[in-house]
């Protein structure tokens, strides 16, 4: 009881500042980093930290260690390069995600974020054909509706007042957000198809995750900022607060990772409920987001369907067509078991 207890809010606090923190330092007058840099740095520091955790089950045996990483990289090639387009298709997430929290309220963005729970069971019925019970079709059907009241609510508000600054766009953020969630859906369904079966370590394939990940980020960060960053120089702009954002973004994905196992459907739906909560209420005191009917209606409804359906289902004929549940990182975005959902990034969450 006391691990589920850690573990709900663990994935609470992991969920929700990750959020607020990258809102926070997005908005905050002077010299703004490169986003791309922050993507590439957070998956440097996530391989390295997995290759120390090998090492050290490895109880520090160099050798044994690098006949492993060769064995694993190299030799089974076909397999990591297996990882190669959920690794592309996480790197577009994470830029994606830092355009829309930029562009949207914590808040709004936390509830629109939730459309992967929709995208993540739709690829799953079709990919892997899965079946979802009819409370979970119905919590499908709420949580769109919740999405779309939100967004109205925040529509509404923008033609009344400015509720974003004037480097803003929200129709921009709206777009990164949708965007995010198709590649989140389709990326955890994706990993979850190749790994059946698999007996690779989550760390194993976490490095081999990042490596393609810091590639690609590198290739996205030229493109996008390469004549800025020459520049400027990669480090540019970064503050402790913006250290805090990107430790988050590797360090809470693993973590994630690990305490998931202890966590439950049911947990993981309080969780993300829990996450939606607390990012309105510091959103309310930090940012001066105004909360009204429609929102609150909006919210209530996707937090219902969170809940929902993160339920067992009624009767499960086989271990096959267990209940389809959505992590929280960033690490853990989609679907599946809980040894696919580790893999899962970050809960950004916004993995």
């Amino acid at each position: 009881i006391k691990l589920k207890y850690i573990s709900l809010a663990i994935l609470v606090v992991q969920n929700a500042s990750l959020i607020l923190s990258i809102r926070y330092v997005r908005t905050l007058p002077g010299d703004r980093f490169f986003t791309t840099s922050a993507v590439v740095m957070a998956e440097v520091l996530k391989v390295l930290t997995c290759l120390l955790i090998i090492l050290f089950q490895r109880k520090g045996n160099l050798k044994e260690f690098i006949v492993l990483q060769y064995n694993s990289i190299v030799i089974q090639y076909k397999d990591t390069l297996k990882l190669a387009v959920p690794a592309l298709i996480y790197t577009l997430q994470n830029n994606l995600q830092y355009v829309a929290i930029s562009n949207l309220p914590a808040a709004t963005f936390q509830v629109t974020y939730q459309l992967k729970i929709l995208t993540t069971a739709l690829f799953s019925v079709l990919m892997l054909r899965k079946s979802l019970s009819r409370i979970q079709w119905l919590s499908l059907l709420l949580l769109f509706a919740g999405v779309a009241i939100v967004q109205l609510e925040q529509e509404g508000k923008q033609k009344e007042t400015t509720v974003t600054g004037p480097s803003q766009n929200y129709a921009k953020g709206l777009v990164a957000v949708i965007v995010s969630c198709l590649s989140s859906g389709f990326a955890g369904v994706y990993f979850e198809k190749i790994l059946k079966g698999s007996s690779a370590s989550v760390w194993m394939r976490n490095i081999q995750l990042g490596i393609f990940g810091t590639l690609l980020g590198l290739l996205g960060m030229w493109w996008n900022d390469g004549l800025a960053i020459a520049e400027k120089g990669f480090l540019f702009g970064y503050t402790p607060m913006v250290w805090g954002v990107i430790f988050n973004q590797a360090f809470g994905g693993l973590l994630v990772a690990v305490v998931v196992k202890y966590a439950d459907n049911i947990l993981k739906g309080f969780a993300t409920s829990f996450s939606i909560i607390v990012s309105t209420v510091v959103s309310v005191y930090l940012f001066g987001f105004h909360v009204d009917l429609l929102f609150t209606l909006g919210a209530g409804l996707v937090i219902g369907a969170v809940y929902m359906y993160s339920l067992p289902k009624a009767a499960a004929p086989s271990p096959s067509t267990a209940t389809l549940s959505s992590s929280s990182h960033s690490l853990a975005d989609g679907a599946g078991d809980s040894e696919t959902e580790a893999f899962l990034p970050k809960s950004v969450l916004v993995k």
